[in-house]
């Protein structure tokens, strides 16, 4: 196996392989919200992947599955018209809903979504919103006496399903394998802000359009362009939507350490004779076990 099938294997490690299961529960939970608000037992109306798994860039073992419920705009009025704290009371009522489906599991309203905990270690988290004309969502925030924000995820989907699209299907597999680096190395940075950092390098970048023979160049480069991004910038605008999206914590020095690792990794791979076994270490130093052997 030369240095495509190791990238090639390692993608394919790290793909979320419990799709069925994920589905399931998400029609369940649509078929339940539905019946209950808009009088149908549709199982894909009303509701949206959004996050991580929305955007296409979640890996094998993620724990939260976002998901947005559209409910009715009339809703709105007899919620904000609450003497006190009409998002809790519709987070209560969006709760009581799924508990009709879910009575066993672990079921929660956490300020702004409902939450259920799952055995298998998989938490769906519920955002039950309202539709705005320009297609952006409202929603509540029962945090601080309750208020109504607003959030915009399909901009952000339709944004990197395009650039994914053209830069030959490489952004994704990006995102995932700084997934298994971030969960290797416990780095402080979030989902989005790996997609939107992502997002931005590879627009311009020489080898966006390459094979997986040019993946070791794209992880080593992309973890030298995180590392220079200013440790003073507290956040980043998100593709497609713009909105802001800050930084949970310093990964720049995170990724210094694995550009330079990284860089021996390729010094391995282009010596006489290569010393292809130095460099696969190298690369699951930075990536762990789904890095194949």
């Amino acid at each position: 196996m030369g240095l495509s099938g190791w990238f090639s294997s390692f993608c394919s490690n790290i793909q979320v392989r419990d799709g069925g299961t994920i589905s399931y529960r998400y029609k369940r939970i649509t078929k339940q919200l539905n019946t209950d608000f808009w009088n149908t037992t549709s199982e894909t109306s009303h509701s949206l992947y959004v996050g991580s798994y929305g955007r296409n860039t979640a890996i094998e073992g993620f724990s939260d599955l976002d998901m947005v419920f559209e409910l009715p705009s009339k809703l709105y009025s007899q919620y904000d018209s609450y003497d006190g704290n009409g998002q809790s009371a519709l987070l209560q009522a969006v709760r009581s809903s799924m508990r009709k489906t879910y009575s066993t599991s672990d079921i929660g309203a956490d300020g702004q979504v409902i939450v259920v905990k799952f055995d298998d270690g998989i938490t769906f988290e519920v955002n039950p919103v309202f539709l705005n004309d320009a297609g952006s969502y409202t929603f509540p925030d029962s945090n601080n006496g309750g208020s109504w924000k607003t959030t915009n995820p399909k901009p952000e989907m339709q944004a990197i399903r395009e650039r994914n699209n053209a830069c030959n299907k490489n952004l994704v597999p990006l995102c995932r394998m700084m997934r298994a680096w971030r969960r290797e190395w416990d780095v402080p940075i979030g989902g989005l802000l790996i997609d939107t950092l992502a997002y931005q390098f590879i627009e311009n970048y020489e080898y966006r359009d390459k094979s997986f023979v040019y993946y070791d160049w794209v992880c080593r480069d992309f973890f030298k362009w995180m590392a220079d991004q200013d440790t003073k910038q507290e956040y980043w605008r998100a593709p497609g939507s713009g909105q802001y999206v800050y930084k949970k914590g310093l990964f720049q020095y995170k990724a210094k350490r694995c550009y330079i690792i990284a860089l021996e990794a390729t010094e391995h791979e282009m010596a006489d004779p290569k010393r292809e076994w130095s460099a696969k270490q190298k690369w699951r130093e930075i990536f762990g076990t789904d890095f194949p052997e």
